[in-house]
């Protein structure tokens, strides 16, 4: 099974990444810049080369039902999300974390690349739309989210940073789509090039995952009912619900894969970052983010076995 495959040299990949902060090779300092380099170098230009120089094979009308339905699917998991805090029942202060995890996913740093080893960089085109409304969301509703809420600070808490939305990964996805409709050439010195840097983003990824990871107790991770209750909901009911919605709707293999990734994928680091920078709960949005990245090594072969995708 290749998706049990895949996720098994991700794993393994994640463990070394362990092991090199147990050892002395990674430090916080190189973890950040190695992150650093995976969002803004290696992952954009992934999705450059998932386009240029491609033979048309999607057309403009495919990838705007793409968007839609990428839109569609945000919408949902912001309902849920004000759904599944309650119905944990969880501590109110924690609301805006559990808000957040219900909705980003790690679609970046190991959806794209599993996408890539699954179906090919053409995946890689309809995976990038979803991270226009991801980007949007995640500097609007996922700052928000994270802040403790006062008056006085209303104001700052509305404000859009659209220096932040309109970042390389969304301006990346948006160069992609117009190349691959435009058909417009490209050098191959560069699309090598892309090619060569995008393939780090896999291993990089789960190295920098890996090494978040070993700053977690396994006890504190496994005794939170509640956090095991949600990983549940996030890695098992909420992607096979989705899916048998989504497989209803007629559309490729292709694109049910892309579905399955961004719907089965782990709790995205972003919201750590969030949490500390705007006084979220950071020791949970980590536990969060290492419990499901953790389990999701079973729970997507899983989920795609029940699918059959």
């Amino acid at each position: 099974m290749i998706l049990l495959q895949q996720m098994m040299v991700l794993f393994i990949i994640m463990m070394i990444g362990f092991l090199c902060r147990r050892i002395g090779l990674i430090n916080e300092q190189g973890s950040r810049m190695l992150s650093g380099i995976v969002v803004n170098v290696a992952n954009p230009a992934l999705i450059l080369s998932s386009s240029a120089n491609k033979e048309s094979t999607i057309q403009g009308k495919e990838l705007a039902v793409t968007l839609g339905l990428a839109v569609c699917f945000y919408l949902i998991l912001l309902v849920l999300a004000e759904v599944v805090p309650r119905l944990l029942r969880v501590n109110r202060s924690d609301y805006g974390v559990y808000k957040a995890m219900t909705v980003f996913s790690n679609v970046g740093f190991m959806g794209f690349p599993l996408l890539s080893a699954m179906y090919g960089s053409e995946a890689l085109l309809y995976a990038s739309l979803f991270t226009i409304p991801f980007n949007i969301l995640i500097y609007t509703y996922g700052v928000s989210s994270m802040r403790k809420i006062e008056e006085s600070k209303k104001e700052e808490k509305q404000s859009i940073q659209w220096s932040k939305i309109f970042n390389i990964g969304v301006i990346f996805s948006i160069i992609a789509v117009v190349l691959y409709l435009t058909r417009l050439p490209v050098p191959k010195v560069i699309t090598d090039a892309a090619g060569t840097i995008g393939n780090l983003t896999a291993p990089l990824s789960m190295i920098v995952i890996g090494d978040a990871m070993s700053q977690m107790k396994l006890r504190e991770l496994i005794t939170d009912k509640k956090l095991m209750l949600f990983t549940a909901l996030k890695l098992l009911v909420i992607p096979i619900i989705g899916l048998f919605i989504v497989k209803q709707l007629g559309l490729s293999l292709m694109l049910n894969g892309v579905f399955l990734v961004m719907l089965a994928t782990p709790v995205g680091s972003m919201t750590a970052m969030l949490a500390q920078q705007y006084d979220g709960n950071y020791e949970l949005a980590s536990r969060g983010v290492a419990l499901t990245t953790l389990l999701s090594v079973i729970t997507m072969p899983i989920v795609s076995l029940i699918m059959g995708i």
